[in-house]
């Protein structure tokens, strides 16, 4: 695969699996549903152990434009190449939107919540404050980025298993950090489907919250760059 192929198909199947199991909680008369944010948490860890683990020969596997910023910012890849990644990440996300919707489309008739739609396919916070909501997005991304930094060049490999790491991280920020916003923590995976719940013919639906849709987009690349910083101090870059 292309890099460009390798971030598209990745991030597609992060979304694929990490709004399917969304929709799995939250949709009515689905298998899974009312099962809980420990069980949305572990869907989007696998989602990302999936994503990795199929992309990372071919572009190393960013899915997620916070963490081409970190890359591109510190040297490890051209700038040339930041438009390329963002675009595939995007058009991957909204891709594997899709995807889900049609898997789950049939319990979207079944649902009257439009909140519920609407969290199938991007975050909403749980106590609005743009502030906080902020704030929150940004420690939470530069968790991630800080890991994965260090992660992208361990000491030691676990062959198969690289994937693993990251994918555990991202359990960690769900199940911590990531309760006030819904963690998006990637500008693609929110904005890519958020987009899709505003073209898809879905039932009900309420408007796609444009005026939050700025926070997942800017607390992750802010936390981004701050991660970048702590990195070069401990590194002592």
């Amino acid at each position: 695969m292309t890099p460009f192929f390798g971030e598209f198909v990745g991030t597609g199947l992060i979304i694929v699996l990490g709004q399917g199991v969304v929709s799995n909680v939250v949709l009515q008369r689905s298998k899974g549903y009312n099962s809980g944010w420990i069980v949305i948490s572990f869907g989007w860890a696998m989602g990302v152990f999936v994503g990795v683990y199929c992309s990372a020969a071919a572009s190393k596997a960013h899915l997620n434009p916070a963490v081409t910023l970190a890359f591109a910012v510190l040297g490890k890849i051209p700038w040339s190449l930041v438009p390329t990644y963002i675009a595939a990440q995007m058009l991957g996300a909204m891709a594997g939107s899709l995807v889900a919707w049609l898997c789950y489309r049939p319990h979207f008739d079944e649902t009257p919540d439009a909140n519920a739609k609407l969290a199938v396919f991007c975050t909403i916070p749980a106590i609005r404050s743009y502030g906080n909501n902020l704030i929150t997005e940004a420690i939470a991304t530069f968790v991630l980025i800080l890991g994965v930094l260090f992660i992208a060049a361990p000491s030691s490999s676990l062959g198969a298993l690289d994937a693993l790491p990251v994918s555990l991280l991202v359990l960690g920020i769900g199940l911590g950090p990531g309760g006030p916003t819904g963690y998006a923590i990637n500008p693609a995976r929110d904005l890519g489907p958020r987009i899709m719940h505003a073209i898809l013919p879905v039932p009900g639906k309420r408007n796609s919250d444009w005026g939050y849709a700025w926070i997942p987009v800017v607390g992750p690349l802010l936390g981004s760059l701050l991660a970048v910083l702590a990195y070069k101090l401990l590194q002592g870059v």
